[in-house]
Protein backbone atom coordinates (compact mmCIF):
# COMPACT_ATOMS: atom_id res chain seq x y z
CA UNK A 1 0.00 0.00 0.00
CA UNK A 2 1.12 3.71 -1.03
CA UNK A 3 2.14 5.98 1.72
CA UNK A 4 1.76 9.70 2.53
CA UNK A 5 2.91 11.58 5.70
CA UNK A 6 0.51 14.48 6.83
CA UNK A 7 3.07 17.77 8.64
CA UNK A 8 0.33 19.75 10.04
CA UNK A 9 0.49 21.19 13.89
CA UNK A 10 -3.50 21.55 14.32
CA UNK A 11 -4.93 18.62 15.42
CA UNK A 12 -8.53 19.15 13.26
CA UNK A 13 -7.06 18.82 9.90
CA UNK A 14 -4.53 16.92 10.51
CA UNK A 15 -7.44 14.00 11.09
CA UNK A 16 -8.80 15.13 8.39
CA UNK A 17 -6.06 14.97 6.04
CA UNK A 18 -5.63 11.51 7.15
CA UNK A 19 -9.07 10.49 7.02
CA UNK A 20 -8.89 12.32 3.20
CA UNK A 21 -5.38 10.27 2.41
CA UNK A 22 -6.79 6.93 3.86
CA UNK A 23 -9.94 7.01 1.91
CA UNK A 24 -8.11 7.66 -1.18
CA UNK A 25 -6.37 4.22 -0.29
CA UNK A 26 -3.04 5.52 1.57
CA UNK A 27 -1.34 4.17 4.59
CA UNK A 28 -0.29 7.81 6.43
CA UNK A 29 1.51 8.75 8.94
CA UNK A 30 1.43 12.03 10.50
CA UNK A 31 3.23 14.67 12.67
CA UNK A 32 2.88 18.21 13.94
CA UNK A 33 5.83 20.00 13.23
CA UNK A 34 8.76 20.34 10.49
CA UNK A 35 11.38 18.28 12.21
CA UNK A 36 9.18 15.23 13.51
CA UNK A 37 8.27 15.32 9.59
CA UNK A 38 11.40 15.32 7.63
CA UNK A 39 12.29 12.49 10.14
CA UNK A 40 8.96 10.74 9.18
CA UNK A 41 9.86 10.99 5.38
CA UNK A 42 13.34 10.03 5.75
CA UNK A 43 11.96 6.77 7.33
CA UNK A 44 8.95 6.42 5.03
CA UNK A 45 9.48 7.32 1.87
CA UNK A 46 6.30 8.63 0.99
CA UNK A 47 4.40 9.52 -2.21
CA UNK A 48 2.69 11.86 -1.14
CA UNK A 49 3.32 14.51 1.78
CA UNK A 50 1.50 17.32 2.63
CA UNK A 51 2.95 19.98 4.55
CA UNK A 52 1.21 23.15 6.23
CA UNK A 53 3.15 26.20 5.65
CA UNK A 54 2.75 27.98 9.60
CA UNK A 55 3.68 25.40 12.01
CA UNK A 56 5.66 26.60 15.44
CA UNK A 57 9.64 26.24 14.92
CA UNK A 58 10.80 25.12 11.47
CA UNK A 59 8.04 26.83 9.46
CA UNK A 60 6.66 24.82 6.13
CA UNK A 61 8.96 26.52 3.75
CA UNK A 62 12.47 25.33 5.10
CA UNK A 63 10.83 21.76 5.84
CA UNK A 64 9.97 21.62 2.23
CA UNK A 65 13.86 22.52 1.50
CA UNK A 66 15.31 19.85 4.11
CA UNK A 67 13.18 17.30 2.37
CA UNK A 68 13.84 18.01 -1.25
CA UNK A 69 17.21 17.53 -0.59
CA UNK A 70 16.81 13.69 -0.22
CA UNK A 71 13.24 12.83 -0.87
CA UNK A 72 10.95 13.28 -4.33
CA UNK A 73 7.66 12.83 -2.78
CA UNK A 74 5.05 14.93 -3.96
CA UNK A 75 4.71 18.09 -1.80
CA UNK A 76 1.60 19.76 -1.29
CA UNK A 77 1.17 23.18 0.39
CA UNK A 78 -1.10 23.76 2.53
CA UNK A 79 -1.37 27.51 3.55
CA UNK A 80 -3.83 30.08 5.29
CA UNK A 81 -2.67 33.04 3.26
CA UNK A 82 -3.58 33.10 -0.30
CA UNK A 83 -1.12 35.87 -1.11
CA UNK A 84 1.04 34.82 -4.39
CA UNK A 85 4.22 35.68 -2.75
CA UNK A 86 3.32 33.05 -0.53
CA UNK A 87 2.79 30.56 -3.13
CA UNK A 88 6.09 31.55 -5.20
CA UNK A 89 8.19 30.78 -1.83
CA UNK A 90 6.36 27.91 -1.43
CA UNK A 91 7.04 26.39 -5.05
CA UNK A 92 10.79 28.13 -4.90
CA UNK A 93 10.86 25.44 -1.69
CA UNK A 94 10.20 22.51 -3.83
CA UNK A 95 6.61 22.01 -3.25
CA UNK A 96 4.56 20.74 -6.42
CA UNK A 97 1.24 22.24 -5.49
CA UNK A 98 -0.49 24.36 -2.71
CA UNK A 99 -4.17 24.92 -1.62
CA UNK A 100 -5.17 27.59 0.41
CA UNK A 101 -7.31 26.86 3.66
CA UNK A 102 -9.94 26.52 4.35
CA UNK A 103 -10.43 23.60 1.50
CA UNK A 104 -12.97 20.97 0.44
CA UNK A 105 -11.48 17.13 1.41
CA UNK A 106 -12.29 16.49 -2.48
CA UNK A 107 -10.31 19.44 -3.52
CA UNK A 108 -7.26 17.64 -1.43
CA UNK A 109 -7.99 14.49 -2.93
CA UNK A 110 -8.55 15.77 -6.68
CA UNK A 111 -4.86 17.36 -6.17
CA UNK A 112 -3.20 14.51 -4.65
CA UNK A 113 -4.82 12.20 -7.83
CA UNK A 114 -3.63 15.20 -10.57
CA UNK A 115 -0.30 14.73 -9.34
CA UNK A 116 -0.02 10.93 -8.74
CA UNK A 117 -0.70 10.97 -12.82
CA UNK A 118 2.51 12.48 -13.81
CA UNK A 119 6.24 11.13 -13.36
CA UNK A 120 7.33 11.03 -9.63
CA UNK A 121 11.42 10.91 -11.11
CA UNK A 122 13.24 14.22 -11.81
CA UNK A 123 16.14 15.68 -12.64
CA UNK A 124 18.07 16.92 -9.09
CA UNK A 125 15.75 14.33 -7.37
CA UNK A 126 17.91 12.70 -4.72
CA UNK A 127 16.05 9.37 -4.79
CA UNK A 128 16.19 7.62 -8.13
CA UNK A 129 14.23 4.67 -9.19
CA UNK A 130 15.56 1.27 -8.76
CA UNK A 131 16.96 -0.16 -12.07
CA UNK A 132 14.80 -2.69 -13.45
CA UNK A 133 16.20 -6.33 -14.91
CA UNK A 134 16.44 -5.54 -18.05
CA UNK A 135 18.15 -2.35 -17.41
CA UNK A 136 20.79 -4.64 -15.43
CA UNK A 137 21.04 -7.27 -17.93
CA UNK A 138 23.47 -6.68 -20.94
CA UNK A 139 21.18 -6.38 -23.85
CA UNK A 140 21.19 -4.16 -26.74
CA UNK A 141 21.06 -0.25 -26.19
CA UNK A 142 18.17 1.62 -27.28
CA UNK A 143 17.87 4.27 -29.74
CA UNK A 144 19.23 7.33 -28.04
CA UNK A 145 16.07 9.81 -27.24
CA UNK A 146 15.46 12.46 -29.63
CA UNK A 147 15.86 15.78 -28.08
CA UNK A 148 13.51 19.05 -28.65
CA UNK A 149 15.72 22.02 -29.15
CA UNK A 150 14.84 25.66 -29.95
CA UNK A 151 17.46 28.66 -29.46
CA UNK A 152 19.85 26.97 -27.07
CA UNK A 153 17.64 25.02 -25.02
CA UNK A 154 16.58 21.31 -25.38
CA UNK A 155 14.31 18.99 -23.12
CA UNK A 156 15.02 15.21 -23.66
CA UNK A 157 10.36 14.53 -22.67
CA UNK A 158 11.02 11.15 -21.30
CA UNK A 159 13.86 11.32 -19.42
CA UNK A 160 12.63 14.31 -18.33
CA UNK A 161 15.85 16.68 -18.68
CA UNK A 162 16.25 19.79 -19.91
CA UNK A 163 19.74 21.93 -20.87
CA UNK A 164 20.35 25.37 -21.57
CA UNK A 165 23.46 25.99 -23.79
CA UNK A 166 24.74 22.38 -22.65
CA UNK A 167 24.09 23.51 -19.47
CA UNK A 168 21.91 20.87 -16.92
CA UNK A 169 18.78 22.79 -15.57
CA UNK A 170 17.37 21.94 -12.30
CA UNK A 171 13.46 21.91 -12.98
CA UNK A 172 10.41 20.92 -10.95
CA UNK A 173 7.77 18.50 -12.43
CA UNK A 174 5.76 21.15 -13.29
CA UNK A 175 8.33 23.43 -14.34
CA UNK A 176 9.24 20.66 -17.11
CA UNK A 177 5.70 19.85 -18.21
CA UNK A 178 5.36 23.76 -18.55
CA UNK A 179 8.53 24.21 -20.74
CA UNK A 180 7.88 20.95 -22.71
CA UNK A 181 3.93 22.11 -23.59
CA UNK A 182 5.77 25.52 -24.92
CA UNK A 183 8.18 23.90 -26.37
CA UNK A 184 5.64 21.45 -28.39
CA UNK A 185 3.35 24.21 -29.21
CA UNK A 186 5.27 25.25 -32.45
CA UNK A 187 4.98 29.36 -31.31
CA UNK A 188 0.92 29.15 -30.85
CA UNK A 189 -0.09 30.57 -27.95
CA UNK A 190 -0.75 28.15 -25.09
CA UNK A 191 -3.53 29.59 -22.37
CA UNK A 192 -3.31 29.40 -18.30
CA UNK A 193 -5.81 26.78 -18.33
CA UNK A 194 -4.22 24.16 -21.08
CA UNK A 195 -1.11 24.54 -19.13
CA UNK A 196 -2.79 24.19 -16.17
CA UNK A 197 -4.58 20.77 -17.34
CA UNK A 198 -0.97 19.87 -18.48
CA UNK A 199 0.46 19.80 -14.82
CA UNK A 200 -2.28 18.01 -13.59
CA UNK A 201 -2.13 15.15 -16.21
CA UNK A 202 -5.46 15.74 -17.66
CA UNK A 203 -4.26 17.14 -21.63
CA UNK A 204 -7.39 17.51 -23.04
CA UNK A 205 -10.13 16.98 -20.87
CA UNK A 206 -12.49 19.28 -19.34
CA UNK A 207 -11.74 22.64 -18.18
CA UNK A 208 -14.65 23.04 -15.99
CA UNK A 209 -12.69 22.35 -12.83
CA UNK A 210 -9.75 24.92 -13.87
CA UNK A 211 -9.78 27.76 -10.94
CA UNK A 212 -8.31 31.28 -10.78
CA UNK A 213 -6.18 29.32 -7.69
CA UNK A 214 -4.81 27.50 -10.53
CA UNK A 215 -4.30 29.78 -13.26
CA UNK A 216 -2.27 31.79 -10.39
CA UNK A 217 0.05 28.94 -9.95
CA UNK A 218 0.73 28.50 -13.14
CA UNK A 219 1.81 32.14 -13.48
CA UNK A 220 3.98 31.14 -10.24
CA UNK A 221 5.65 28.37 -12.18
CA UNK A 222 6.92 30.35 -15.13
CA UNK A 223 7.99 32.87 -13.14
CA UNK A 224 10.30 30.07 -11.79
CA UNK A 225 11.20 28.56 -15.22
CA UNK A 226 12.09 31.86 -16.38
CA UNK A 227 14.62 32.69 -13.50
CA UNK A 228 16.17 28.50 -13.71
CA UNK A 229 16.54 28.93 -17.50
CA UNK A 230 17.89 32.70 -17.17
CA UNK A 231 15.03 34.00 -19.24
CA UNK A 232 14.20 37.84 -19.36
CA UNK A 233 10.41 38.74 -19.62
CA UNK A 234 10.91 42.07 -20.96
CA UNK A 235 13.55 40.24 -23.60
CA UNK A 236 12.40 36.74 -24.18
CA UNK A 237 14.46 34.41 -25.98
CA UNK A 238 12.52 31.04 -25.25
CA UNK A 239 9.00 32.23 -23.56
CA UNK A 240 7.01 35.38 -24.65
CA UNK A 241 3.91 36.58 -22.68
CA UNK A 242 0.70 36.76 -24.13
CA UNK A 243 -1.29 39.42 -21.77
CA UNK A 244 -4.51 38.14 -20.83
CA UNK A 245 -4.31 34.68 -22.51
CA UNK A 246 -1.46 32.56 -21.77
CA UNK A 247 2.15 31.83 -23.42
CA UNK A 248 3.86 30.75 -26.80
CA UNK A 249 7.50 29.74 -27.67
CA UNK A 250 9.60 32.57 -29.31
CA UNK A 251 9.65 32.41 -33.32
Amino acid sequence: MSIAVVIEDEPDIRLLLTDVLEQAGFTVHSVGTGAEGIELVRAHDPVVTTLDISMPGMDGFETAKRIRAFSSTYLLMLTARSDEIDALQGLQSGADDYITKPFRPREVRARVEAMLRRPRSMQGDAVSPAPTPLQDAHTTEEPAEASIEHRGLSVLPEMRLAHVDGEAVDLTRSEFDILLELLESAGRVVSKTQLALAVRGERGMSSDFISEHDRRAIEVHVANLRRKIGESPSEPRWIETVRGIGYRRTV
